[in-house]
């Protein structure tokens, strides 16, 4: 246990800071919504509420720290304007904050970037320069940037003002729901998260309670755990993932120390996990949470969570490209067992088609898509494949029409 968390003293901002951080912010960032799931607290065995941040204004909390920081800029650092670097929401929410107080903003994006974000970050008046298929080659070009003409640059989570705007949440949460008793957040770098358990941590104090903060990373991006382990950050490799807002390889060093002092656990949850969230905070909230934001929901969903009493999620951002919906949505009804893929070798003669299909009907399974091919691999001469794409009402009723098939001398084979 660290120093600062035997005294009881965080390190970073103070209760006062954050306070001031939503003054400042009152008309520019929205109290945005806690809901009720009534379905989450059926899972958790324990009151869940949703604290809507894929609500706020550019989709995402972003806009909190980098108002605030913003904010604190001299007239004449504003005079030279500002410059980051980000693949989405971080360059949306510095934008939209140059916009409202008059500073002119370039902003440093992959080529990749999702084009709603790309269309939105111009529609707010920030100058765009794409570049690099990752997030590195944009985030050295504003530094070179800053370097050359002096411009300020606003990193997306290791700043102090940054952190504090971004805490500004965790006291709504205190507003919304007196009683919590734990809360879930999203951790990237980790700025949002150190912004919410310090504030939530120096407030529970203050009124004498207690709070448990847990932190949740993608298990392809986790570089918390290590880093706390070895006591200090560390870089890890990033592995493909469909959380790529919160995919960063190293934690900011001012947020590894709020983190290490004010978080009690840190979980991680795979992709798979992930996508089933999204799909169940759409069918059961009715709102839309791209996947960085939907990490909480996914612990809970993955059993990693133990909380006791009212428990508040985090989601941290709504700013998903439809098309990555539509596949996240059929990997989320995969995972769930209620959308299953599978290839079926029939002889070659007229009529089987229209027996397999009749079978499935039978089970009340609905076909999506179907593929008859006479190249599959492993085939022989006399045999085609059918590859069929089936909506079921889960794993129970998944192995039905599996059973079904089998019964009738069908070998089918399940690819997902």
């Amino acid at each position: 246990m660290s120093a600062a968390a035997e005294t009881g003293v965080l390190a970073g901002p103070t209760l006062d800071d954050f306070e001031d951080a939503r003054r400042v912010l009152a008309g520019i960032a929205q109290i945005t919504p806690i809901e009720f799931s009534r379905y989450l607290s059926e899972v958790l065995g324990q009151p869940v509420h949703l604290k809507c941040e894929n609500l706020q204004r550019t989709g995402a909390y972003k806009i909190r720290g980098a108002y605030y920081c913003l904010s604190k800029l001299s007239d004449e650092d504003k005079a030279k304007g500002v410059v980051a670097a980000s693949a989405g929401n971080h360059a949306q929410g510095v934008a939209f904050a140059a916009r409202e107080q008059g500073i002119k903003a370039t902003i440093f994006t992959p080529v990749g970037v999702a084009l709603p974000k790309l269309q939105a970050t111009k529609a707010y008046g920030a100058e765009v320069v794409l570049g690099g298929e990752s997030i590195n080659e944009p985030l050295q070009a504003a530094r070179e940037f800053a370097e050359k003409t002096g411009a300020i640059r606003i990193p997306p989570f290791d700043n102090p003002d940054v952190i504090t705007g971004q805490g500004t949440v965790g006291l709504e949460i205190f507003d919304q729901v007196p009683e919590v008793t734990t809360v879930i957040v999203p951790i990237g770098g980790g700025g949002l998260m150190a912004g919410v358990a310090s504030a939530m941590k120096q407030k529970a104090k203050l009124l004498g309670t207690t709070i448990r903060v847990i932190g949740v990373q993608a298990e392809n991006a986790a570089s918390y755990p290590p880093s706390l382990e070895a006591g200090h950050p560390i870089q890890i490799e990033v592995r493909p993932t469909i959380s790529d807002g919160i995919a960063v390889q190293k934690p900011g060093a001012l947020n590894f120390d709020i983190i290490r002092d004010a978080v009690d656990e840190i979980v991680t949850v795979s992709d798979d996990d992930t996508a089933r969230a999204i799909l169940v905070l759409l069918e059961r909230a009715k709102l839309v949470v791209e996947p960085a934001g939907a990490v909480g929901v996914a612990a809970i969903l993955a059993g990693k969570i133990q909380a006791t009493g009212p428990t508040v999620v985090v989601l941290s951002g709504g700013n998903i490209d439809p098309m990555i919906l539509e596949r996240v949505i059929s990997h989320g009804m995969a995972g769930a067992g209620r959308y299953m893929k599978m290839r079926i070798p029939l002889p070659d003669r007229p009529g089987q088609l229209a027996r397999t299909a009749q079978i499935v009907s039978d089970q009340n399974a609905n076909v999506v898509e179907v593929l008859h091919t006479r190249h599959g691999t492993g085939l022989h001469i006399s045999q085609v494949e059918l590859e069929l794409h089936i909506e079921t009402r889960g794993p129970e009723h998944a192995q039905q029409v599996l059973d079904a098939l089998r019964a009738e001398g069908y070998e089918p084979r399940v690819d997902f």
